[in-house]
């Protein structure tokens, strides 16, 4: 690759959503760096990650506090395997849709591999025990404006709790709150014209007002939690912002759980930094989808997909 080439690559890190048993099969018989990513954090966690990733139960996984160090581990191992490929490649800027955001933190050498495994395992289960379950809900809205989805939550609020969550591209956004608000959200959306509604098969309403319980018992671990400054530059997504030092990302991880994600606003700021192509550092390909709604000539890449001996 040209070296003008190589600065205008961006690396970008998923969220939840992105699990799946048997992820990262493939590239653990390629290379022992998966299986080892999984060892460090499962010394962590007590429990075997890599059998849950790989043999379930799927249920298990897809709980919030198991998806979480599974998601982050996975992101961790396909960037120390694009390292070792690419001793000399690195990115121009970072950036991960909510949970992702840590990962993108771990891989700058901001954060500690272990510590956030710990952090993220924690969150989790802060985020599960800040509603009760039946209580919460998400949905997805397509085919309306932001504008339009914002006067669609405060028309059906009604007292209770509705917003936007993620706003992932243009046209799809994500709401979330109590559920029988988001459930008056969703057919408010309808009769504006939404093309379609679904609700989301999530156990927690993520960057809403319900978080907060959980934000507060975050923000206890990461006041003391050591936080370098990014040898790569972290875009934060709850703030459009590239923060440099500790007290300035802490509070961009607290404030996350409670905001929405601006994922189109994020993308948008990559195009204007000058990037051209942006890698999908994780399972699946969710957000290289997302990308080529928001700014199709962006060039991307998931990591996951590669097969052959090189992705480039």
């Amino acid at each position: 690759m040209k070296e003008d080439t190589i600065k205008k690559m961006a690396f970008v890190f998923p969220g939840q959503g992105s699990q799946s048993l048997g992820m990262l099969a493939d590239l653990a018989e390629k290379t022992p760096i998966v299986k080892s990513c999984f060892a460090e954090a499962s010394s962590v966690l007590g429990y075997d990650l890599w059998q849950l990733t790989q043999e379930g139960p799927e249920e298990q996984l897809n709980q919030t506090q198991y998806t979480q160090p599974a998601l982050l581990a996975a992101g961790v191992a396909f960037w120390r395997f694009w390292c070792e490929k690419y001793p000399n490649q690195r990115p121009l800027v970072m950036a991960g849709h909510s949970l992702g955001e840590y990962t993108a933190l771990v891989c700058a050498n901001s954060l500690d591999f272990k510590e956030a495994i710990k952090i993220v395992s924690n969150r989790g289960r802060f985020m599960q025990e800040a509603v009760p379950q039946g209580k919460g809900a998400m949905a997805a809205i397509l085919g309306l404006t932001d504008e339009q989805v914002q006067v669609a939550c405060r028309e059906a609020s009604e007292g209770d709790i509705v917003s936007a969550a993620n706003y992932n591209s243009k046209g799809q956004v994500v709401i979330a709150g109590e559920t029988q608000a988001v459930e008056r959200a969703m057919d408010r959306a309808k009769a504006m014209g939404a093309r379609k509604t679904l609700l989301l098969p999530v156990s927690v309403p993520s960057h809403c007002a319900l978080m907060a319980p959980a934000s507060l018992r975050l923000a206890q671990q990461l006041r003391e939690t050591t936080f370098n400054v990014p040898n790569i530059p972290v875009l934060h997504n709850v703030d459009l912002a590239f923060h440099q030092t500790k007290e300035a990302i802490q509070d961009a991880l607290i404030n996350q759980l409670v905001r929405p994600v601006r994922w189109v606003e994020t993308i948008q700021l990559m195009e204007t930094l000058g990037i051209e192509r942006i890698i999908e550092c994780g399972p699946g390909r969710v957000l290289c989808g997302l990308i080529k709604r928001i700014v199709p000539s962006i060039e991307s890449i998931s990591l996951n997909d590669c097969r052959e001996e090189t992705c480039l």
